[in-house]
């Protein structure tokens, strides 16, 4: 029974209503380590009212979670970011965010399972962090491109610099983003499905 005393559960908003124009839904996983913007750009970039399961931070997680870079950070996601975007009327994809904590991780595979690509979130201050991200993606065969969240006291490096530091092949792409912006997160996106499309042509993507 709702507020209004009928027996009908109110349905979701019209804004968040599936357009009737998809044919077809994309599953796409936004990983990296803590604080690198993950649920930012879940937020940013979803057309709808994006389902969060962020909690506040606590003293037991001082000594195990690693914060460098976000020490005033005050919130961090447990099980994972939800959001949707409309790349085109017919093509639709969900944004799934995993959690950055390490001690979080085990959920990472759930959130993996059925995911077409994944967008690898970097925060140049902590680097090293990706290395565990790219590899879990690898084990588990899901086509990744790299994209740099540019934060304002964080050091910049040509893309050249980056690719090698991160050990990237050439094939796969590393871009730069601003996560606050939809328009950057979209571009970051709009990339990804570029590489994926280019592997189905391919034939490197099954």
């Amino acid at each position: 029974m709702d507020f209004n005393g009928s027996d009908t559960l109110p349905g979701p908003r019209t804004e968040d209503q599936l357009p009737h124009t998809a044919q077809a839904a994309v599953k796409i996983v936004i990983v990296g380590g803590f604080g690198v913007g993950k649920t930012t750009m879940v937020g940013s970039v979803s057309d709808i009212r994006p389902l969060t399961t962020e909690e506040t931070m606590t003293q037991a997680g001082i000594g195990v979670d690693d914060n460098y870079g976000s020490e005033t950070k005050t919130a961090t996601t447990v099980a994972m970011d939800f959001g949707r975007i409309s790349i085109t009327e017919r093509l639709v994809l969900y944004l799934f965010g995993t959690p950055g904590q390490e001690r979080f991780w085990f959920l990472w595979n759930g959130l993996f399972e059925g995911a077409l690509g994944a967008v690898v979130l970097v925060d140049t201050r902590r680097l090293e962090v990706s290395f565990d991200v790219m590899g879990r993606l690898e084990e588990r065969g899901v086509p990744f491109i790299v994209a740099v969240n540019s934060f304002p006291d964080a050091p910049r490096y040509p893309l050249d610099e980056l690719r090698t530091a991160l050990d990237l092949t050439d094939e796969i792409p590393i871009v730069e983003c601003d996560v606050r912006r939809r328009a950057s997160s979209k571009e970051v996106l709009m990339t990804l499905m570029h590489f994926l499309h280019s592997l189905a042509v391919s034939g490197a993507l099954t």
